[in-house]
């Protein structure tokens, strides 16, 4: 499946929630707060904070943020009117000419 097609299914199912009404400043707060359960799971993974710290999420739970995480972005994309799949692209090339292969 597609990226655009991917951004349609999000606005669809938001639309049919009145979530596509929701403030941006709100779904973007939303967005880092489950990016700072992902960033906790990594912390602890990496043993960077201690035991007490545990996030207790198990990578079931993980995928489940990754893809609120993923969720959310669409939902600010959506609401921007951005077409993630072009914009995508479009920065990949940029990124090739500005950062060259290393071959290692």
């Amino acid at each position: 499946m597609d990226l655009a097609k991917i951004q349609k299914i999000k606005s669809d199912f938001d639309k049919e929630r009145n979530w596509h009404k929701s403030r941006s400043s709100n779904v973007f707060t939303h967005l880092i707060e489950e990016l700072g359960e992902v960033g906790r799971y990594i912390n602890f993974e990496e043993d960077y904070k201690g035991e007490g710290n545990s996030p207790n999420l198990s990578k079931k739970e993980l995928k489940r943020e990754f893809a609120q995480v993923f969720s959310l972005f669409l939902q600010l994309a959506n609401h921007y009117k951005i077409d993630l799949e072009k914009s995508l692209f479009e920065e990949l090339k940029l990124m090739q000419e500005r950062f060259k292969r290393t071959n290692s």
